[in-house]
């Protein structure tokens, strides 16, 4: 059960009503690893002021991001559509939650004028959860993947989207959109699901990985887990291999960082060496491309990463 909660009409409501009366979780100190660019050159600037300028949100703003220094000064935002209130509430998630505002009719062609203006060779888009529309909004990630087409013809569309739970159709939509890269986070182990991610089912999400490969062959698949929530390795290498059932080609791993003290602990922090150890591992189990390491999240680094998961199934192919 998915439960919306209204907080429109109330003034300075408070970004997660829901975890607002949790206790404080505990906060462990970052280790020398956990380091990020800070954020502030003309390029950076450049790019809040397009983002700006369309009316558009970023899930590198609304998420916290740590490499938005780095991303923005590159002009690598990743848009997020259909507004910045999320029907769910995750507990790892800084996304405010929340009863959603109507869609924006015109996002879509802002989101694409601002890709062209970026001059972007790769774009990711991704999304709150929209529970309350009847297609989970898969027809307006349809509608953005087609504007972006049409005013930036050479750009490849990445999207990383929800998990449409309970909206039947939707997942056919969007990919009958065609875009290059299909992304949907498991986000972690099963076993941490009723308390990280309750509003989702990680089977559920598995098998929408595994459905985008039976409509579309040729389409890239992608999925990203944190680590650091308490997970056991054992249960990592397990994800692995549903994933690989699933034929997803990409995997990404990442360190968990904690938004604020109402969300979930940061159980550990992964020393770089077991980051490598399991881009290693899953490299063996058969994925096309690995992203492993502290600061490793979705969209990071995504265009020359889509440029390497090309290459990668060339000499897939080529061997065969």
């Amino acid at each position: 059960m998915v439960t919306i909660l209204d907080n429109r009409d109330k003034g300075a409501a408070p970004r997660h009503p829901e975890k607002a009366h949790r206790p404080d979780s505990p906060v462990l100190p970052k280790p020398a690893w956990i380091r990020v660019r800070a954020a502030g050159s003309p390029e950076y600037a450049r790019t809040r002021e397009i983002v700006r300028e369309n009316g558009l949100h970023t899930v590198c703003e609304e998420a916290g991001c740590p490499n938005i220094g780095e991303c923005w000064e590159k002009r690598h935002a990743t848009m997020m559509i259909m507004g910045d209130t999320c029907t769910r509430a995750c507990a790892f998630c800084n996304v405010r939650t929340g009863m959603p505002l109507p869609l924006d009719e015109g996002e879509p062609e802002r989101v694409a004028e601002a890709v062209a203006k970026l001059g972007l060779e790769h774009v990711v888009i991704t999304s709150v959860d929209r529970d309350d529309l009847v297609d989970g909004g898969a027809r307006h990630f349809a509608a953005v993947i087609a504007a972006i087409r049409q005013a930036a013809p050479e750009t490849t569309v990445e999207i990383l989207t929800p998990d449409f739970l309970r909206k039947n159709g939707a997942l056919e939509i969007v990919v009958e959109a065609r875009p290059d890269v299909f992304n949907h986070n498991l986000e972690t182990v099963p076993g941490l699901y009723l308390k990280i991610r309750p509003g989702a089912r990680y089977f559920h999400s598995l098998r929408l990985l595994q459905k985008v490969k039976e409509l579309d062959p040729t389409m890239f698949t992608k999925s990203g887990i944190m680590v650091g929530l308490g997970e056991q390795r054992e249960e990592v290498l397990q994800l692995m291999d549903d994933l690989r059932t699933a034929e997803v080609d990409f995997l990404t791993i990442g360190q968990y960082l904690q938004p604020s003290r109402k969300h979930a602990e940061v159980k550990r922090y992964v020393p770089p060496e077991e980051f490598d150890a399991y881009k290693r591992t899953a490299l063996a189990k058969g994925f096309l491309l690995v992203s492993s390491s502290p600061m490793t999240r979705s969209s990071y680094h995504a265009g020359d990463d889509f440029a390497r998961l090309r290459q990668a199934r060339f000499r897939q192919h080529a061997t065969a």
